[in-house]
């Protein structure tokens, strides 16, 4: 998110438990969900996901967690 200009710098607060990230947003991000419980999603099915979940597919991303890092769905094709 950061290199679309969503985000600024971030500070990782190490409090000895689960810990924080503290993220400076830029006023450019109008709204923000979580899609809860997370899902298995197989590469083949990432199309169809984003389909039912984004209203564009221009402006819109889906940040995805996977064993490779986290990415947002235009790096994960």
């Amino acid at each position: 998110m950061k290199k679309h200009g969503y985000t600024g710098e971030f500070e990782i607060i190490d409090d000895h438990r689960a810990g924080e990230i503290v993220v400076n947003l830029t006023g450019r991000l109008n709204k923000c969900g979580v899609i809860s419980p997370r899902f298995d999603v197989q590469l083949k099915d990432l199309e169809k996901w984003q389909n039912n979940l984004l209203s564009s597919h221009q402006f819109d991303f889906i940040v995805l967690t996977t064993s490779a890092g986290i990415m947002d769905n235009e790096e994960a094709r």
